[in-house]
């Protein structure tokens, strides 16, 4: 366990377990699968029952397809468990509408216009953005070499400033003597 010990006793009440992976595609193209699973410590009220404990309140995946400029190709969302059976996958189609954007400044605000709110479901439009990180991850790594262009996560953390050690480390093309 990286954290300490915990000081007292305690219950577990909530779990959310998500899982994403990249994938490369044979024709040239990227999946990026997101898995998210919410569980209960204790038997939990739901419109149609109750869910015992352990069982997924919520079990929902989302895949992206992105090219190599990360704009998404094709997008599906799946609701396997939810809370409101009848209700919460009815926008689950909705989550097509991924397709043509691309992941570059400015998607966040753009995932937020389309799904924000009443306009999707709060869990599968939280996993947009780790998806999107993905797709970076994904993509970018052994492509950075092929590149002329300065790579999308430079100066996009501390760690990554383009005027810090580790950039002039390892990507010294992209350093830039601090000001």
């Amino acid at each position: 366990m990286a954290l300490s010990d915990p000081a007292v006793p305690r219950t577990l009440l909530h779990r959310r377990h998500i899982t994403v992976e990249g994938y490369a595609r044979e024709d040239g193209l990227y999946d990026i699968e997101g898995h998210l699973v919410d569980v209960k410590g204790y038997a939990f009220p739901v419109s149609d029952g109750i869910k015992p404990a352990g069982e997924p309140i919520h079990d929902m995946w989302l895949r992206i397809t992105v090219d190599a400029d990360l704009v998404i190709r094709e997008a599906q969302a799946q609701t396997v468990a939810r809370p409101y059976p009848g209700a919460c996958e009815t926008i689950t189609p909705h989550y097509g509408d991924l397709k043509g954007l691309r992941i570059a400044p400015g998607f966040s605000r753009a995932v937020k216009e389309r799904f924000g709110g009443v306009r999707g479901c709060t869990h599968l439009t939280e996993l947009i953005g780790t998806l999107a990180t993905v797709a970076f991850q994904t993509r970018y790594g052994a492509a950075e070499s092929e590149t002329e262009h300065k790579p999308p996560h430079l100066d996009g953390c501390h760690a990554l400033d383009t005027r810090g050690a580790v950039v002039a480390r390892f990507y010294p093309k992209w350093f830039s003597k601090k000001s």
